[in-house]
């Protein structure tokens, strides 16, 4: 039950023919390609829209399952398409390219601050990381800055692949304590901000990302939260 990860390959892309290829027991079906990104790494799952011969279903959400596969869930218990029918899917774009925005911005927050990440979120209106940090910082305003002067400099987002024994071999690449990428496929992804003498991050990554820093626009931090002993929560805020 292997579905196409269209996202992965063109996340700009809207929407796209698909067939149902099952029904799962929870009431979501599966397709044989999606445009929709299961919920996962910190990134929700996106909502859209889903047609057939005679029929509209609202998506609430996606989700991962067992095999490579992901589920669509529907907003309501409506009649589904049968398996085999094709369907065009259609992303709530603008929430999607939101989170877009917001995740490629946290990778530069990560950046800033120089500190290993405990956790994370992405939302369509403000998203946040967790850092090992015994002490808030101690100029917000200044750290703002830099994170916006890194976001004008219209950097390129690429992806690139290494196997997994390269990930073990260098584990600064990780970032993150809480969850480590996912390996066992023989490869993981990596996401990179810059290029050559001029990049500033690669780290693994399964999100959606802009195609450069300048598509985010302007962020502005917010809250610092006090999470533990050694733990504040940086909250991140997309100015529009």
């Amino acid at each position: 039950m292997i579905t196409d990860l269209l996202f992965r390959t063109d996340p700009y892309l809207q929407a796209a023919e698909a067939r149902v290829v099952a029904h799962t027991p929870e009431g979501a079906l599966v397709l044989d390609r999606s445009v929709f990104y299961p919920t996962g790494g910190g990134q929700p799952g996106d909502s859209g829209v889903l047609d057939w011969g005679g029929g509209r279903l609202s998506i609430a959400t996606a989700l991962k399952v067992d095999d490579g596969g992901v589920a669509l869930v529907p907003a309501e218990p409506l009649p589904m398409p049968p398996v085999g029918a094709p369907v065009v899917q259609m992303l709530d774009w603008s929430r999607r390219y939101r989170h877009m925005r917001m995740h490629t911005a946290l990778h530069l927050l990560s950046v800033v601050i120089p500190l290993p990440v405990t956790g994370g979120q992405i939302g369509s209106e403000r998203g946040r990381l967790d850092f090992d940090m015994a002490e808030p910082p101690a100029d917000v305003a200044a750290l703002q800055g830099v994170l916006n002067s890194l976001i004008a400099r219209d950097l390129p987002v690429t992806e690139d692949w290494i196997t997994d024994e390269e990930l073990a071999a260098n584990p600064g690449l990780v970032k993150t304590m809480s969850v480590r990428p996912p390996t066992g496929q023989g490869r993981v992804r990596l996401i990179r901000i810059g290029e050559g003498a001029g990049q500033i991050d690669l780290q693994p990554c399964g999100g959606t990302h802009v195609a450069r820093t300048s598509e985010i626009g302007r962020v502005g931090i917010g809250k610092i939260e006090n999470k533990g002993r050694q733990n504040r929560r940086v909250q991140l805020l997309l100015a529009d």
